[in-house]
């Protein structure tokens, strides 16, 4: 009879981050993340691997290279799990958080976040996530919603409207949020016109090409604010 097969421990990338205004508040510096991830993953018998960005904006995921990178990692099944001691510590944007989240239920791996009981190994870990990700829809609504109704406002007033160059920050981040979550460009302007977002000028519909501006433009802004930025 053939020796049973044993079942290796899950693979986890622990992510710690730092922005240069962060190393000296209490909690957030990299030693005190390395700890809590390390003393999780030694009570759950998981074999763990610590990457850090120091000097990153928790802005987007724009201005973070090596958090970029472990998701690759974890597309290609490198590791299986993505452990995060502080949910701002992976992002301070919930849409961009719903985008990772998004983002490894379709290529397979998990994220665990320390501090805010979200752990998509389980169904109640899961079950949070979706939570989370439920308020970021209605989020984005209420942004689309909003913007709908500042510009029925001003041309209810008789105010000209003109054609703005740039998309409202709001705009920005979910198309970049969408992008990490895996879908096509053609997908996010089918989802921009399904929410009736304006474009940058104002019209009604999205394409390739506008999505597409709009990710430019924010690799551009992100590399010009250079690493001072917050």
């Amino acid at each position: 009879m053939a020796p049973a097969l044993l079942h290796e421990p899950p693979r986890a990338i622990g992510y710690c981050r730092v922005s240069t205004g962060d190393q000296a508040e209490s909690g957030l510096g990299i030693s005190a993340q390395r700890s809590a991830l390390e003393q999780e993953a030694a009570r759950r018998g998981w074999l763990l691997e610590i990457v850090t960005e120091e000097g990153a904006s928790g802005k987007d995921l724009a201005g973070r290279p090596k958090l970029r990178d472990v998701m690759d990692r974890l597309d290609r099944h490198e590791a299986d799990v993505l452990m995060v001691a502080k949910l701002d510590r992976l992002s301070r944007s919930v849409h961009d958080f719903t985008g990772i989240t998004k983002r490894a239920a379709k290529r397979g791996w998990s994220v665990v976040l320390l501090d805010a009981n979200v752990d998509t190994t389980t169904l109640s870990g899961a079950l949070m996530a979706n939570v989370m990700s439920s308020f970021s829809e209605y989020e984005r609504g209420l942004i689309a919603q909003r913007t709908r109704d500042a510009l029925a406002a001003k041309k209810a007033a008789g105010v000209r409207l003109g054609r703005p160059r740039r998309v409202s920050p709001e705009v920005t981040a979910r198309v970049v949020a969408l992008k990490e979550s895996g879908l096509s460009l053609a997908a996010i302007a089918q989802t921009l016109n399904d929410e009736q977002v304006p474009t940058a000028h104002g019209g009604a519909q999205w394409y390739r090409s506008t999505v597409q501006g709009v990710l430019k433009s924010s690799v551009l802004d992100a590399a010009a604010a250079g690493p001072l930025s917050q």
